[in-house]
């Protein structure tokens, strides 16, 4: 149950309103994420905002960027950006392995595999990537572009998933399905001790 309302369009007040529209515009409906973000307008066109900005980048496909999110949000263990982003993957075609291999902190392809460590690395070291982590990136064929959407994509998804965590946000996104055994250990991937 979630520890803040998820405001109603009826319940909003005309700032909320605003944004929540412009959600439903885009989106069709309006997610509880944006219903909990909007108890602060600011926080809401904060990511509004941010996220629009970074979605238009040219460094990233829509599926890298999902990539990034699945990785994220499994060591982070936000089980609602799982669940958005598990659907929002399918929508923009990673296939279900796909799905299981991001979250894993791997990919299915080269350049899936390296779009999910490096954010792994960006996670763990806290922006701190040794050398040879960044080499690696770049040698899977990523620009400076890319290096640099990345670490805003990560930066994005830990404020979802800090808030989601600290809210309870009811998910209303089909469930992402638990990891298998072989499931990363939250705790050691924010101290950059896993393959996230």
């Amino acid at each position: 149950m979630s520890r803040l309302p998820q405001i109603a369009p009826e319940q909003a007040t005309p700032s909320q309103a605003e944004l929540l529209s412009a959600v439903k515009g885009k989106l069709g409906r309006v997610p509880n994420l944006f219903r909990a973000l909007a108890n602060s307008p600011a926080a809401l066109r904060g990511y509004l905002d941010f996220s629009a900005a970074i979605g238009a980048g040219e460094g990233l496909t829509a599926q890298q960027r999902e990539i990034v999110a699945l990785a994220v949000g499994e060591a982070n263990g936000c089980e609602y950006c799982l669940a958005a982003h598990s659907t929002i993957g399918k929508m923009v075609g990673l296939s279900p392995e796909a799905i299981e291999a991001a979250r894993r902190g791997e990919g299915t392809d080269e350049a899936g595999r390296a779009v999910a460590r490096f954010a792994g690395a960006v996670l763990g070291s806290r922006g701190r990537v040794p050398d040879a982590e960044l080499d690696a990136f770049r040698a899977a064929g990523f620009g400076d572009d890319a290096v640099a959407e990345v670490v805003a994509h990560v930066a994005l998804n830990v404020y979802t998933n800090y808030f989601n965590n600290l809210v309870g946000t009811d998910v209303d996104f089909p469930a992402a399905a638990p990891l298998s055994a072989q499931q990363p250990d939250h705790a050691a991937c924010a101290a950059g001790a896993c393959s996230v």
